[in-house]
């Protein structure tokens, strides 16, 4: 693990939030002049900290959608198993993510379709698949209550000293 130090801490608090952010205003963000701040900004990213800029995307303005989580479970738990269910899930691009769990199930997985129809189809292709699909659970989200990816530095780093006054725009 990369050693980070409360500036470094400020630098992602702020770039979690608003990842558009100018280089200038993101310095003076975390008092920090141009130079030594594009250098740790370098550093975060060549380091792998830093794994990406995403625009989030209001999908209601854009195209009708439903999300649904599925919980899913496998008939075999052999490593091939695991590995052919993955493969699987990187080749549909209406599951946009999906994590290995432990305890009762063993993934789950962020579905974007068009409609139920389309969530079906796609259900469908994956038990037909004889991908060792044993039990899945349907979840339709009805609408969303919290979502983003600033993340809670002060809470998994609380011996990092972060100033209260380093704040993203959308926390003001």
């Amino acid at each position: 693990m990369l050693r980070l130090d409360d500036r470094d801490i400020q630098i992602l608090k702020v770039l979690s939030a608003e990842g558009r952010i100018s280089k200038a205003d993101l310095a003076r963000r975390v008092n920090l002049s141009p130079s030594p701040c594009w250098e740790r900004l370098k550093r975060l990213e060549e380091a792998g900290v830093i794994a990406g800029y995403h625009a989030e995307v209001s999908l209601k303005k854009v195209a009708p959608h439903v999300v649904v989580f599925v919980a899913a479970e496998l008939e075999s738990h052999r490593s091939e198993n695991f590995q052919a269910f993955e493969r699987a899930v990187q080749r549909h691009e209406e599951i946009v993510a999906c994590w290995a769990l432990g305890g009762g199930f063993d993934y789950l997985l962020q579905i974007v379709a068009r409609d139920i129809d389309s969530y079906q189809r796609l259900i469908d292709q994956l038990l037909e698949s004889n991908l060792g699909l044993a039990r899945y659970f349907t979840y339709i989200v009805t609408k969303p209550v919290k979502s983003g990816n600033a993340m809670p530095f002060e809470t998994l780093m609380p011996d990092i000293g972060i100033p209260k006054n380093v704040t993203s725009d959308k926390e003001k």
